[in-house]
């Protein structure tokens, strides 16, 4: 079975149990949790059931995975797998309101459809959805000490989520961000929940605390080459495979791996001031500034680094894997999942 199969086999599996638990309780609450479908893409912007982009659902295809690599059952770690997804859900209504941005996989996000008020409150209730699925392990049969490891997982996970939206949003007025605080940012931010996903999951599957921790460790460090990956597509992806416009975190004037390497860049001082002064500038740059900055990290050597960044952490998450010693077709398609996120086209 490939990893595509695999797919196909858990994804609506994963989707059923999300719309079990994101389920108006009561009539005069389908405006509420309505807006909690639209953000999974299961409704429109009137509420009308539809089926849009809803992302990759990659951290809970991640959880079960992680769990039958392990030897357990992934039935058992569905409603974690649903956790770990409306975390990062909570976490993204959250995310695009304080970054004021407008619009979330190709449609207008939550807030502002709704108001700032209304996306608070509907991040806030897709975060208490997630604690509560979690006692759903109970019904699938998951013994307590595994239900109470995988909750404190996945607070620890969440608290990592919000140290570092914290980071990120104290470096967009800094430009004196060293690599060592970038990569702690992007730990904070993006790996740490991937790593509670193939934890959680390998928590489901056993109590070998060893094994565990190599399934931590995998998500870890997919996690950091994931992002930085996410970085190099930022600046130089292809608009017609990746669906966001080249150069948009240059427009946006992130702080990506490139960018903070090149403001880091010893040999390239008088790049590095001129790097500084664009960004410095007041509101997004226009398109000669973007093919400034563009040069400026081709001269430093910006995305070479960000690439051999990115095969290290991938090389990382591989013999993560191999330290389990287990050999499985779900060791194979978490590989193989591996694989595909470093392929994405730039």
């Amino acid at each position: 079975m490939s990893l595509q199969e695999a797919s196909e086999r858990f994804l609506p599996q994963i989707e059923a149990e999300l719309r079990e638990i994101v389920r108006a309780p009561h009539h005069s609450l389908e405006t509420y949790f309505g807006m909690m479908h639209y953000h999974l893409g299961w409704a429109g912007e009137t509420l009308e059931p539809i089926q849009a982009s809803s992302g990759k659902r990659l951290r809970p295809l991640l959880c079960l995975l992680a769990c039958e690599a392990a030897g357990g059952d992934p039935q058992q770690a569905l409603p974690a797998a649903s956790a770990v997804e409306l975390i990062h859900s909570f976490s993204l209504v959250h995310d695009d309101m304080q970054d004021g941005s407008r619009f979330r996989r190709g449609r207008r996000a939550v807030w502002d459809l709704w108001g700032a008020a209304h996306g608070i409150n509907v991040g806030d209730g897709l975060f208490v959805l997630a604690r509560l699925a979690l006692h759903r392990l109970g019904v699938r049969g998951v013994p307590p000490a595994r239900r109470q490891a995988a909750s404190f997982a996945l607070d620890q996970a969440c608290l990592a989520l919000c140290e570092g939206q914290f980071s990120d949003m104290t470096f967009e007025d800094c430009l004196d961000v060293d690599l060592e605080q970038y990569l702690w940012m992007i730990h904070l931010k993006t790996a740490a929940l991937l790593a509670a996903s193939a934890q959680i999951g390998a928590i489901i599957a056993s109590d070998d605390t060893a094994l565990i921790d190599h399934y931590y460790r995998f998500g870890e460090n997919l996690g950091m080459a994931f992002q930085i990956q996410d970085d190099i597509l930022g600046a130089w992806g292809d608009e017609r495979l990746t669906g966001k416009s080249a150069a948009t975190d240059i427009r946006d004037k992130k702080k990506t791996l490139p960018i903070v390497y090149a403001l880091n860049h010893r040999d390239e001082r008088d790049s590095t001031r001129q790097l500084a002064d664009l960004y410095a500038r007041e509101g997004p740059p226009d398109k000669a500034a973007i093919q400034s900055i563009l040069a400026i990290l081709e001269r430093a050597g910006a995305r070479q680094y960000a690439e051999g960044m990115a095969e290290e952490y991938y090389r990382r998450a591989l013999q993560s894997l191999d330290r389990t010693r287990l050999e499985n077709a779900a060791q194979a398609h978490l590989r193989e999942l591996a694989a595909s996120l470093l392929e994405r086209a730039a």
